[in-house]
């Protein structure tokens, strides 16, 4: 066994443990595994809003100021500058992204321990049996009910409309996926600290990721098990509430210009 299937093991094993433990119900099964997940990765969080406060507080220190002033005409030598005061700080301007850049992984995981817990082939079933630990009893989970609210976590979720057929969304209006992009919007741009420098690198970086996050993790719940929706839905709204309880939250960020620095008088 690869260690990527020994890692998805641990996934299917555990949502089948949270499954069989709050009375087989699968959807709430995956909102308790998300809060897991969170509070696994917390170091991670912990990490980006030290760093962020120190972005943060690196655009009132008056010897940065100087040097943005004396630079810049010369984009070139501020970025320069900007990456000598990082280091000499200890600040990582990639900070922001790492937590999601690691989601990845989880996300992927996640996906396939959905797909072959609920085993739709008797293939798919016959490796979920071999996966399972000792720790389970196969035959009071399998199958399992894959049924929570209105949607069916192994399929594509979408609310259909009598009378109101689109091509290219044959599973009707897709709910969660825009949830989806809009919390992960929301959540990027409150953990985005302000910069004075919207041409540097980890401007750029963070500027790109707030874009185009939203837009793929929208498409994943678009196309790939609700099960996937649900983790990232719950998944963001923790993370804003994290921000939010420790008073990080960058609310100015949500608006045209708000993470702009206030200018120094």
């Amino acid at each position: 066994m690869s260690p990527w299937d020994i890692f998805v093991s641990i996934f299917v094993n555990t949502l089948l443990w949270i499954y069989n433990m709050v009375g087989q119900n699968f959807g709430v099964a995956i909102i308790l595994f998300t809060i897991l997940i969170k509070g696994l990765t917390w170091p991670l969080n912990a990490s980006q809003l030290k760093s962020a406060k120190a972005m943060q507080d690196m655009q009132n220190d008056k010897d940065w100021q100087a040097i943005q002033k004396k630079y810049a005409k010369d984009k070139e030598k501020l970025a320069q500058e900007q990456m000598r005061v990082y280091k000499e700080k200890g600040i990582n301007p990639f900070s922001s992204c790492l937590p999601t850049l690691i989601q990845l992984p989880v996300i992927f995981a996640l996906y396939q321990s959905i797909t072959r817990s609920l085993a739709t082939t008797p293939l798919a079933l016959l490796q979920l049996t071999r996966s399972i630990g000792s720790f389970l009893d196969v035959s009071t989970i399998i199958p399992l009910n894959s049924r929570f609210l209105w949607m069916d976590l192994g399929l594509p979720e979408g609310i259909l409309i009598p009378g109101l057929n689109i091509s290219f969304l044959p599973n009707g209006i897709p709910t969660l996926a825009i949830i989806v992009a809009l919390t992960t919007y929301v959540q990027t741009k409150l953990t985005t600290p302000p910069t004075a420098n919207p041409n540097d690198q980890s401007a750029a970086m963070t500027k790109m990721m707030a874009i185009y996050m939203p837009l793929l993790l929208g498409w994943f719940a678009l196309t790939f098990p609700s099960g996937l929706a649900v983790y990232f839905i719950i998944s963001n709204l923790l993370g804003i509430a994290q921000y939010a309880m420790m008073g990080r939250a960058n609310w100015r960020g949500l608006l045209p210009g708000g993470n702009k620095p206030a200018t120094a008088k």
